[in-house]
């Protein structure tokens, strides 16, 4: 609608500053022809906004010029509310700022939203974070300072493949994904991203680095995330199960398929991201399920089995 799309210009100039008819048509996924449409009219109704021609020109509002919170709906008041994380504002230090602030969006909401807001709260809940959380290491203060402050940074960090590295990196961001941090690091002119709960030390050396001018984190992690759920769903594997452990499976990966036996227990097939993922989910089934295929994934959890239970290998 017309006038959400009249709002949302107020919102991003008063938020941006100067943008251009083009930067905001590439914004709200109009054309630059509406945009202009759209800022005549606002000048029309009163709103003290301008454009400026040439170079290093745009489009702008007053700086004395503030909306309000008084033209959201019911729905956008809600979405402020829900889209908050709790816990990561407490990870990040801010959980007291975080708290006040919601205070004061509630303060500010139109008299009529408050109480379909207050209705949805004691509702729903949105918890983000896994039960079983990985607590914050003691070290994550300098983490923070780290990026912050563009620092390099030492670390001790534990590979996949359990051997111990230690790397002098330059840390660039800290991001949460499903309750799980990670450090997206530059090494060796590549970015890199290590999960925070691997790193066993870190110091923040006195030798700063120069960010790349160019770097964007939401475009980088929005591409990242593409490609590693690219390679997610990598290396397939087959097993035999009885319905405890099809259901154990189907907890643990969407994409399941099973076809059952005359001896009511099922062939289920499913891809994972690697032979780690498989193995852990083969020890998972424990008597609920054995593996089929391929034949050097059943041979692993078979010698590894022996090897738990102490007994020699054949």
């Amino acid at each position: 609608m017309r006038a959400d799309r009249l709002l949302a210009i107020t919102m991003l100039l008063q938020a941006r500053g100067k943008m251009t008819a083009q930067a905001l048509a590439a914004e709200l996924e109009v054309s630059r022809r509406t945009i202009l449409r759209d800022i005549e009219a606002l000048s029309i109704a009163g709103v003290p906004i301008y454009a400026e021609g040439g170079h290093g020109g745009g489009i702008a509002l007053d700086p004395q010029y503030r909306t309000t919170l008084t033209g959201l709906t019911e729905t956008e008041a809600l979405t402020l509310f829900i889209s908050g994380m709790p816990n990561l504002p407490r990870d990040l230090g801010f959980q007291e700022q975080a708290r006040h602030t919601l205070l004061k969006l509630f303060a500010a909401l139109p008299a009529l939203h408050r109480g379909a807001i207050e209705q949805f709260r004691q509702r729903v809940h949105i918890d983000p974070i896994w039960w079983w959380n990985e607590a914050s290491p003691p070290f994550w203060d300098a983490l923070q300072r780290a990026v912050y402050d563009a620092r390099r940074l030492r670390m001790t960090y534990i590979r996949a493949d359990g051997t111990i590295a230690e790397r002098i990196v330059e840390p660039y961001s800290l991001v949460a994904k499903a309750g799980v941090w990670y450090l997206l690091a530059r090494r060796d002119g590549e970015y890199r991203t290590y999960r925070v709960s691997r790193i066993r030390e870190a110091e923040v050396l006195e030798t700063p680095f120069q960010r790349q001018p160019d770097f964007d984190l939401e475009t980088y992690w929005r591409e990242h995330t593409r490609q590693v759920s690219g390679r997610a769903s990598s290396y397939a594997f087959a097993v035999r199960c009885n319905e405890q452990g099809l259901t154990f499976l189907r907890r643990h990966i969407l994409d399941v398929s099973a076809t059952p036996d005359s001896m009511g227990w099922y062939r289920a097939e499913m891809r994972v991201g690697s032979v780690e993922d498989a193995r852990m989910l083969a020890f998972g089934l424990g008597t609920g399920g054995t593996v089929i295929e391929p034949v050097e994934l059943r041979e692993d959890v078979q010698r590894r089995a022996r090897e738990m239970l102490g007994q020699p290998g054949q």
